[in-house]
């Protein structure tokens, strides 16, 4: 018996035969086996909707679809199982929650309530590299239980409506509006909002099976028995190349325990492991990486699965009236594990696009395409993951990638927390992008040349592309804010594409990091 079915066999709920079906999926995605659907229809005759806008996707649609309802639109949300969070914490920064204030969702009292845990501060460190401390980073989890159970209630009090245990199966585009078929129901609306995920029936067909360009593979668990530690990782690396991956960790308390994770960054070639082999690594490092023995952890639940990639993100959406939102669009960076943080940062700019798309009825595909702009802060981190991982038919040296890491976080701890603190929010800005490069430079010059090789020249060629729209949508940022002003005396429309624009060169910039 492994490790991994000795440990997942005491923990009620079989979460062993959850992890091998998460890894017949991953299985499948590797091998490209997967079936591509065929959900989504389209027909020119005109029907007679009922709804404003359609939710698919209960566990963070209920976010935005509770935006909407706030502002008198008529939402119908529809979950295949029942809308209610999960045990695990979901991290996120104390100052990105303010959204929800914003939005009028919480009052003050009830995110107080929301936040489980806090804890500072968090390091970052690599293999023999020094290592930074930070606070304020990441260092909040929020209950998914109750932050959920309060947006529902919030959705349904302001006129929502909730089908759970409603399966979306299909959808017909009209040329006013959408069909959808969900479990044994009709639901004709003027927009359909997809948050489904990675796996979404609907990206899956607009995909066409295409392979993800990288994926982040993580497992993990909360436990109690560590030693008392206060303190979180942000990401930590302690061992050299192992399996061609570079193995990272995460850590922070948990309300129940302390919650741990290891994640790797990779292609989705056929001979990657498994998440059952990456859980049984887990396992027998975990001793070594918190100082503790498995005999004295109580495991209280795992965690583990996949989040794919694409470098043609966000995704565009195909159809009329039909907007992929959250892990749907892959809107998250390919650092990032997309999900509630993902969410949570464009949920403003998401809902007030939504509801002028809605005033203006502006909802084409080509209009809708203006709400997944592309952000090319986001698009320069492809280096970064190209940087952070290996192919299967490379050879590098097996401490390279740790001793790039631990000379770039140094040399932005020097630069300070204005080029340190966003980046580690997953933030990009040109200005703090610029200085690193340069001193890294100046200081590693013979690192950078190494990178060349790893990545690859067609990666880096890209990336200056990328490099330098971040450096105009930096300069065109201002200049959005200034039209978005001006332009309320417009008519809708033109408001509704002069505001997309502005939006678009701010988040595109990493600007939306200083409100």
């Amino acid at each position: 018996m492994t490790l991994t079915e000795q440990i997942l066999s005491q923990i009620p709920g079989n979460p062993l035969e959850g992890l091998r079906r998460a890894d017949k999926l991953w299985q499948s995605l590797r091998q490209g086996t997967l079936p591509v659907p065929n959900v989504v229809q389209a027909s020119n005759q005109p029907i007679q909707v009922d709804w404003d806008v359609v939710v698919c996707g209960g566990t963070l649609g209920v976010l935005i679809g509770a935006g909407l309802v706030e502002r008198g639109w008529r939402v119908a949300l529809i979950e295949r199982g029942t809308l209610r969070g999960r045990e695990q914490e979901w991290n996120i920064s104390r100052k990105e929650l303010q959204s929800f204030i914003r939005l009028g969702l919480l009052t003050e009292e009830e995110l107080e309530r929301a936040i489980a845990t806090e804890y500072n501060p968090a390091r970052v460190s690599f293999l023999d590299g020094p290592a930074i401390w930070v606070r304020d980073i990441l260092n909040v989890g929020v209950d998914p239980l109750y932050l959920l159970e309060t947006l529902k209630q919030r959705f349904l009090s302001r006129g929502g409506h909730l089908f759970e245990q409603t399966p979306f199966e299909g959808a017909v585009v009209h040329s006013n509006g959408v069909v959808v078929k969900a479990g044994e129901q009709e639901f004709k609306t003027r927009l359909v909002l997809d948050a489904m995920g990675h796996f979404s029936a609907i990206v899956q067909q607009a995909r066409q099976g295409k392979k993800p360009d990288a994926v982040c593979l993580v497992v993990g668990s909360c436990a109690t028995g560590f030693p008392e530690n206060e303190t979180g990782d942000l990401i930590v690396s302690f061992t050299p190349l192992q399996n061609h991956c570079q193995y990272f960790w995460e850590a922070f308390p948990a309300r129940d325990g302390r919650t741990t994770y290891l994640f790797t960054y990779l292609d989705a070639h056929p001979d990657r492991p498994s998440l059952e082999n990456l859980f049984e690594d887990y396992l027998r490092l975990l001793p070594d990486y918190q100082i503790v023995s498995l005999e004295q952890l109580q495991f209280k639940r795992v965690l583990f699965g996949f989040f794919p990639c694409y470098r043609q993100s966000p995704l565009k959406p195909r159809w009329n009236r039909i907007l992929p939102i959250g892990d749907s669009s892959s809107s998250q960076s390919p650092l990032s594990f997309g999900g509630f943080g993902a969410m949570v940062r464009h949920l403003e700019r998401l809902t007030e696009g939504i509801h002028e798309a809605l005033q203006s009825d502006v909802l084409n595909r080509n209009a809708l395409a203006l709400l997944q702009p592309y952000q090319p802060n986001l698009a320069v981190t492809w280096l970064f993951q190209r940087a952070m991982s290996v192919r299967v038919d490379q050879k590098i040296a097996p401490n390279q990638i740790n001793q790039l890491l631990s000379s770039v976080f140094e040399q932005m701890e020097q630069l300070g927390d204005p080029v340190l603190r966003p980046f580690l929010q997953d933030v990009v800005q040109f200005p703090a992008l610029f200085q690193t490069l340069v001193k890294t430079s100046l200081v590693q010059p013979g690192m950078v040349f190494k990178i060349i090789p790893q990545v690859g020249l067609s990666t880096l060629l890209e990336w200056v592309m990328h490099y330098g729209n971040l450096a105009v949508y930096t300069g065109l940022s201002p200049l959005g804010q200034a039209l978005k002003s001006w332009s309320d005396r417009l008519p809708p429309v033109q408001k509704y594409y002069i505001h997309r624009w502005a939006d678009a060169w701010k988040y595109g910039a990493g600007n939306d990091y200083l409100e």
